[in-house]
């Protein structure tokens, strides 16, 4: 993304915002309620008109159709049918985008979903349904993952299982891009886009994040990075190691 821009009637909703995305990397977007984070996923996955700038994925502009298969999508919203089961919502949506049978347990498998193929979404957790979802935006095993407040309101067990998977994920060599507008969430990414107001305050690692400004937690950071006016420095890709590949290490991430 390079100086994007995006109004909305005479609301300026991005301001200016450029980043990369890089693969086997968690991505956490943070930022409050009302920053543009929801609009800056739509428009990397090319549901946004944007106003100015450039949205490039993977070599094409934004929304290519090259891009159906490579990029998945899943919204705040859980994408699934109460009256319909796990298996039965998964292969509606595989056969609209074409895919296989086998595809469906695959995604299954991936998503801890095979035991609870048979029930019904209606009789699901909260998470659960967010598994569903999940295992959705996997289908047709995609390049980047984009998941949009994936553990809003659930429990912090269910929250952890879920970011367990999201590292098994990235492990595989998928850039999944996760928004979440609670900071403590950044300690488990890679790299964080700090986001408020609809400008990009930095691309950083949580590491970076939290030695650039002294801050204890990452609350108190984002509001030093603020106050700073934010920063333009990027990531520093060789020096980091992804939280996945240092804990297969044995490494403190």
């Amino acid at each position: 993304m390079q100086r994007l821009v995006v109004r909305r009637g005479r609301s300026l909703v991005l301001d200016q915002v450029g980043f990369q995305l890089a693969p086997g990397l968690i991505i956490g977007l943070l930022g409050p309620s009302g920053s543009g984070k929801s609009t800056l996923l739509r428009s990397i996955v090319g549901n946004q008109i944007i106003s100015g700038g450039t949205a490039t994925v993977l070599g094409q502009p934004a929304g290519h159709k090259s891009l159906r298969h490579r990029v998945g999508y899943m919204t705040q919203a859980a994408s699934v049918y109460d009256d319909l089961s796990v298996k039965q919502n998964i292969a509606y949506f595989a056969k609209i985008l074409g895919q296989r049978a086998a595809e469906v347990e695959r995604v299954m498998e991936t998503t801890d979903l095979t035991d609870q193929s048979d029930r019904l979404a209606m009789d699901l957790s909260g998470g659960q349904r967010n598994r569903v979802s999940l295992a959705i935006a996997l289908l047709g095993s995609p390049d980047i993952v984009i998941l949009d407040e994936p553990t809003v309101g659930l429990d912090p067990v269910l929250r952890a299982d879920l970011w367990a998977m999201f590292s098994r994920l990235a492990a595989t060599g998928l850039c999944l891009v996760v928004s979440s507008h609670v900071m403590d969430e950044a300690m488990r990414c890679d790299e964080v886009l700090l986001l408020r107001e609809g400008k990009l305050l930095g691309q950083m690692t949580p590491e970076a994040l939290m030695e650039s400004t002294g801050a204890q937690n990452p609350e108190d950071a984002f509001v030093a990075l603020i106050a700073a006016g934010g920063t333009a420095q990027p990531p520093s890709r060789k020096a980091s190691v992804p939280k996945h590949r240092a804990a297969a290490e044995g490494k403190q991430p």
